[in-house]
């Protein structure tokens, strides 16, 4: 908490500051030590003074899906680390000092923040090399340049832009709801493979023909009537005129002939 002789000494420094210059706030600023009680209040009215700088630079980004607020914090806190960091001893004007650390503050989030899917840092740099050497060379070439020609320009190899080029597919996502089709009356999803459970018993079904054709008649008919026809026990017995304990029986011993022959066939 802020002593009241502190409060009245900051009121009295933003009263006293809000007719000069944002260069003079600085140059005041740097005329203070860092214990010095008129420091905060000065550093906050430098960076109020620079708002404007910071909001310009900010706007320059918008509309490629980052938030407008979140870029605006953001070119905040290249201002707070300019005004924090800059030495006004060395005769540098504020602003070619300020612009760049807080573009670089701006890229940084763009960089660390708005990738769809995280990738690694060297390919987040190397789609920004691509992309502005695309520039550079669709200015100076008269066409689209190849990935040969960015390979050239980048000095890199052929599969390196690839790579790049390749990962820069993850900047931005798109949902697996997105309409498709003329009519838009599929989803995207859609059209993605799913894992089909019963290939697995592909290889199993071809053997179980033959194996089937070893067992009696009879055996076959009741194998077919309880796994295919799904009737129960008493009603293959009621159907082919047999005890149902008869019936248990027959299909206990033909699921046991017919894993002796699926394990012989696997062995052999």
């Amino acid at each position: 908490m802020l002593s009241v002789v502190e409060t009245a000494t900051s009121t009295l420094i933003n009263q006293q500051s809000s007719g000069r210059s944002p260069d003079d706030l600085l140059v005041a600023l740097a005329a203070t030590q860092a214990d010095d009680p008129r420091r905060p209040a000065l550093r906050d009215g430098a960076i109020e003074a620079w708002m404007p700088l910071a909001r310009h630079l900010a706007r320059r980004y918008g509309g490629r899906g980052a938030p407008d607020d979140d870029l605006a914090q953001t070119a905040f806190v290249g201002l707070i680390k300019a005004v924090d960091n800059f030495d006004h001893s060395r005769g540098v004007d504020f602003s070619g000092y300020a612009i760049p650390t807080i573009i670089g503050e701006i890229k940084r989030y763009f960089r660390d923040r708005t990738w769809a899917v995280r990738v690694p840092r060297r390919l987040q740099e190397l789609r920004l090399s691509i992309s502005a050497a695309n520039s550079v060379l669709t200015q100076t070439l008269g066409r689209l340049p190849t990935v040969a020609d960015i390979a050239s320009y980048l000095d890199v190899t052929e599969e390196t832009v690839l790579e790049g080029l390749e990962g820069a597919r993850a900047y931005r996502a798109t949902s697996l709801s997105t309409p498709i089709g003329a009519d838009g009356n599929r989803e995207l999803g859609d059209t993605l493979g799913d894992d089909d459970h019963e290939i697995d018993l592909v290889e199993i079904r071809v053997a179980l023909d033959p194996a089937l054709a070893t067992l009696p008649e009879r055996e076959r008919q009741i194998l077919s009537l309880r796994f295919h026809g799904n009737l129960t026990q008493a009603q293959i017995a009621d159907r082919i005129g047999v005890s149902q304990m008869h019936v248990s029986r027959l299909i206990t011993r033909s699921l046991a002939a017919l894993r002796h022959q699926l394990s012989d066939d696997v062995a052999a």
